[in-house]
């Protein structure tokens, strides 16, 4: 199987990680940002992640790639879901942008290595979520407004091993958007979220991406 994907993707990285945790070999291929080409060749149309299947048909949608990576054998996302994790991770998907969104161009991404494709990004955000460096300048107004999400999920996670005790898609709904939101560097993780990242990021096998 192959993913085409963006680096800093919290939905890719949710195929990423649930490949990784099933021991399934998985082809990453990075596009870039502005690819106009090879996403509409595959399904018509601009998007991202698509999963590739080893008979050749695509996949979109994050969630189905993952149950489709864990049908394979044993399923092991069969632990139990809370709708607090949920509540908590949408909260904290709708607060995170205005930290994260201005930052990921100045990682040194692949998807990002051309300037064309950093002013086409750029542009496309902007317009989304207002200029970057304006963003970055009140980097401590948005930790306050996140802060709260984060320390609602300290107090709903039961292991640094999963979310809940067992595996469960609740664990694939969280991790990448921890990723994302280190990318914050004045961000400081309470004990239990900090204990379950590392944890987590070193039982898959990945390197955070770099704090700005």
């Amino acid at each position: 199987m192959k993913i085409y994907m963006f680096e800093h993707c919290s939905l890719c990285f949710r195929v990423r990680m649930a490949a990784a945790l099933k021991g399934v070999h998985l082809r990453e291929i990075v596009v870039l940002d502005d690819d106009t080409e090879s996403m509409p060749w595959l399904v018509g149309k601009r998007v991202i992640p698509i999963l590739v299947k080893d008979d050749g048909q695509p996949m979109l949608e994050s969630m189905d790639m993952v149950r489709y990576i864990d049908s394979d054998g044993d399923p092991i996302f069969a632990g139990p879901e809370r709708a607090e994790i949920s509540s908590v991770a949408d909260r904290i998907v709708g607060k995170s942008p205005p930290l994260t969104m201005p930052r990921y161009p100045l990682l040194g991404l692949p998807e990002f290595a051309t300037v064309a494709v950093l002013d086409h990004y750029t542009l496309r955000k902007r317009n989304a979520v207002g200029d970057f460096v304006e963003l970055r300048a009140n980097t401590r107004r948005y930790l306050s407004e996140l802060m709260p999400e984060v320390e609602q999920l300290d107090r709903l996670i039961e292991s640094p091993k999963a979310i809940n005790g067992t595996l469960s898609m609740d664990d694939i709904r969280v991790l990448p958007l921890l990723r994302s939101a280190a990318v914050v560097k004045g961000l400081r993780f309470p004990r239990k979220v900090r204990d379950y990242f590392e944890s987590m990021m070193d039982r898959i096998g990945f390197q955070p991406l770099p704090a700005i």
